[in-house]
């Protein structure tokens, strides 16, 4: 765990985090949004992927595989193990190094590698997801629980990371007026 902090200390620079936060806004914007659409097309209804869903809801997984068709289920299950491989990379790595650059200097910094948790978690929803697309029309009930789990841990998880970056930021607000403060005082 240490050299993944050496490792993510040493890269945590603007430099890094800006060109991945590109990056990461082009999945939601292009690359997740069109896989999205593509799957409504070729089900010839508004469903969505199973990975944007809330909540825990076995039944409900089931139905959509069973909604897709055959198309936007061999289309979906393309995209998971391409497309979905690739995001929690990215956002796991900027999520991790905001969070190394927040709290760079604090001592407790294992929550710096939350986000790797969250994308083993995202990746272990995707088997999943994948799994069902795979071998419908048999419905595994057991998968659907499955896949229920890990979704709802995988965005309690992320829930979590967030708060720690909005923690974060707060902090360095804090301390930024704190020092403006102190230089206004006492102006040396």
């Amino acid at each position: 765990m240490n050299s993944l902090f050496n490792f993510l200390n040493r890269i945590a620079t603007w430099k890094t985090v800006l060109p991945l936060l590109v990056l990461y806004v082009s999945f939601p914007a292009y690359w997740l949004k069109n896989a999205e659409d593509t799957i409504n097309q070729l089900a010839g209804k508004r469903i969505g992927p199973i990975d944007l869903t809330f909540g825990f809801n076995p039944a409900r997984t089931l139905a959509m595989i069973a909604d897709y068709g055959p198309a936007a289920r061999s289309f979906y299950a393309r995209t998971e193990l391409t497309t979905d491989v690739i995001y929690p990379l990215v956002y796991s790595t900027l999520l991790s190094l905001l969070l190394t650059m927040l709290f760079r200097n604090k001592p407790n910094r294992l929550f710096i590698g939350l986000p790797f948790f969250t994308l083993l978690l995202d990746y272990l929803e995707n088997a999943a997801i994948v799994t069902l697309l795979n071998t419908y029309p048999t419905q595994s009930t057991g998968v659907a629980v499955l896949c229920e789990v890990v979704k709802l841990a995988k965005w309690l998880s992320f829930g979590v990371v967030i708060g720690l970056i909005g923690y974060g930021l707060i902090l360095k607000a804090i301390n930024r007026t704190n020092r403006m403060d102190t230089v206004v005082k006492d102006p040396r």
